[in-house]
């Protein structure tokens, strides 16, 4: 029995043993990392990095990747962009293939290749690279600090070590060293100097995130200075984003500055005194047109307003039919000097008892015929009234977009800092769009009513808008303090206000609009005057429903039909007025025979227009769908990055 027992325990510690073993064996670590820097006189360095590296197939699998940082902070503790070049990559003394791809402040050298996996075991990996900028030149010595190892290795380095070789004949007047993770200032290394030549050793192994970093004081003079002239390029190289960032906003300013002076002034205003007609004669249509730079709610009020005024004129007939509104040609001869839009209206209609339904079944032909009379208006009488100066606009967004691609493509502005241009792009257009929602909501066409309650709605919106935003604000700030790129955001931000500012600012009357926005100004005031204003008023014509009818497709026009169609509805129910005009009924209407007069005619012409809008098909979706010595510490100075296994 104890043999067997004996028997068993030998079996048991032999299967254990080649486990333990192996699971050792699995461990893939950095046996030793050996750089070589060689400085030159010129401040270059030349640096051979060989690292002997346990390969199990876990993260290595091809080979290892190298980072490394393209910027360091110079003696004045600015940011200073460095120069990289790879000069060769090896596997086990034979030359390698490797691939680099650009990461956040930095380059990530890779070697191997996609399809080749290499073998388990020791491999040695040499990266040789030169670099420059990495010399600190102060004021009474120079020096070279190092992070030879980098802080952001995968892998625990077993063994690290740095062999420094100065410009033949110099010699280090002090070196210090650090290890540890970032921030680190211990000093588990040791140092051997001899002639130009400095080396340094680990004694003891770095774990996951430590490193190595090195500093070698030198003589003013061992290193030559750079010249003014390439100071100058390097001023530019490592300031370019802000070059073209704030250099792109002094240029999109004075552009859109000088454009505005030059087209985009409004032309000073008259004096506005209240009136009875229409200024210049204009069409019910065509007041909308100057009165809106453009036409209000898609062109829909402007023909519900022509439509009034072609029926009261007798050349038409409305009928209001809960869900549809008829419009009927009479017989009534036409005069040669019709307006635009009223010519590309009736012409859609036909001759004498034609018809057209507003209704669903109808919206295709609706909203064709929308469009004919919209360009009729627009094809006549575009740039007359009011210039949007479109051009300019278009001008400025293209200079902006050249300076912003200019920092995309030649500053250094890596795709982490993309927010910084996406983020103000997604700010202004959301910013425009509730100007322009705002602007519309608060249209001084608008019912009291209405107003209180978009005032509620978008200080709802507001309120959330705001708080979404200023968290959104607040974390590309803070990211872009933490990359030192605040100052650009700045500049790219200014850009993009420049440009929604100018936006609106850009369109301008032209004298002639101006002249006629004073008329219609005038007008509006009549319209709305309370009737003992309007009495008192020298000139003014008596109430009547001949004038009511005149002037309603001009108030719906200018969205106050309800106030005039409650002036007259008090005129019909003074005693002065008499039986006959009480009961005033319109020929050129007939529709619901409930609720008071000014419900009935002013809640229908306020309302023809979204009932006109209501009929237009809704657009097809697409089917497709996609969418140093002293105070220095581990981690510091020029080198660094890290790497790991693919």
């Amino acid at each position: 029995m104890k043999g067997f027992l004996a028997t068993l325990a030998l079996a048991v510690l032999w299967l254990a043993t080649p486990l333990s073993l192996s699971s050792v064996s699995a461990a893939e670590v950095i046996n030793s990392f050996r750089s070589a820097v060689e400085v030159e006189r010129d401040g270059q360095m030349q640096v051979s990095e060989t690292l002997d590296v346990q390969v199990e197939g876990r993260e290595i699998k091809r080979g290892i990747f190298r980072d490394f940082p393209l910027t360091f902070l110079d003696a004045n503790g600015r940011r200073a962009d460095v120069d990289f070049e790879v000069v060769s990559v090896e596997r086990d003394g034979r030359p390698e293939p490797w691939h680099s791809e650009s990461i956040g402040g930095g380059i990530r050298i890779y070697t191997g290749e996609q399809d080749v996996f290499l073998d388990p075991g020791r491999h040695s990996f040499t990266i040789t690279y030169r670099t420059n900028r990495q010399i600190r030149y102060f004021a009474d010595h120079d020096e070279l600090y190092w992070n030879v190892t980098g802080n952001g290795w995968r892998f625990p380095i077993l063994s690290a070590s740095a062999d420094v070789t100065l410009p033949e004949g110099a010699i280090a007047e002090d070196v210090n060293f650090f290890t540890g993770p970032q921030g680190s200032t211990a000093h588990n290394a040791r140092v051997t100097e001899q002639g130009n030549r400095v080396d340094f050793e680990m004694t003891r192994p770095l774990a996951v995130g430590e490193g190595l970093t090195i500093a070698v004081k030198l003589a003013k003079g061992v290193i030559a200075p750079p010249s003014a002239s390439q100071e100058r390029m390097w001023f530019l190289k490592d300031n370019l984003d802000l070059i073209l960032g704030f250099g792109g906003l002094a240029v999109v300013l004075i552009y859109y500055t000088r454009a505005w002076l030059a087209v985009g002034r409004d032309p000073a205003r008259g004096v506005m005194v209240p009136r009875w007609d229409p200024p210049d004669g204009l069409s019910p249509a065509l007041v909308n047109y100057v009165d809106n730079k453009g036409f209000s709610g898609q062109g829909w009020t402007a023909l519900s307003a022509t439509a009034l005024d072609l029926a009261v004129k007798g050349y038409v007939v409305l009928e209001d039919l809960d869900s549809r509104i008829i419009i009927r040609r009479t017989g009534k001869a036409l005069p040669p000097n019709l307006e635009s839009g009223q010519q590309a209206l009736l012409d859609n209609l036909g001759g004498e008892g034609s018809q057209l339904v507003i209704d669903k079944a109808n919206g295709v032909k609706v909203q064709k015929i929308g469009q004919k009379f919209r360009s009729a208006i627009e094809r006549e009488h575009r740039g007359q009234y009011y210039k949007a100066n479109v051009l300019y606009i278009v001008g400025g967004v293209l200079l902006s977009a050249l300076f912003l691609a200019g920092i995309v493509l030649f500053g250094k502005l890596h795709e982490e800092a993309i927010p910084l241009i996406v983020v103000p792009l997604f700010l202004s257009v959301f910013a425009s769009i509730l100007a322009v929602s705002i602007g519309k909501a608060f249209h001084r066409h608008s019912s009291l009513l209405v107003r209180i309650i978009r005032v509620v709605v978008f200080a709802i919106i507001g309120v959330v808008a705001v708080s979404v935003l200023s968290g959104f604000v607040a974390m590309l700030a803070t990211s872009a303090a933490e990359n030192e790129q605040l100052p650009l955001l700045v500049a790219i931000t200014g850009i993009f206000i420049a440009n929604f500012v100018f936006f609106f600012l850009m369109g301008a009357p032209t004298p002639l609009g101006a002249r006629l926005m004073d008329g219609i100004d005038g007008l509006r005031q009549y319209l709305t005057l309370a009737e003992k204003d309007r009495m008192n008023m020298q000139g003014a014509p008596t109430m009547s429903p001949q004038h009511f009818e005149t002037l309603l497709p001009y108030a719906v026009a200018l969205g106050v039909e309800k106030p005039w169609s409650r002036a007259f509805e008090a005129w019909l129910a003074a005693a002065a007025a008499g039986a006959a005009a009480a009961a005033y009924s319109p020929g050129w209407y007939s529709g619901h025979s409930y609720g008071s007069f000014s419900d009935r005619i002013g809640g229908f012409s306020s309302s023809m227009s979204s009932t006109i809008a209501s009929t237009i098909p809704a657009p097809r979706s697409s089917s497709s769908s996609g969418f140093s010595s002293g105070g220095g510490f581990s981690g510091g100075g020029g080198g660094g990055g890290g790497g790991g296994g693919w």
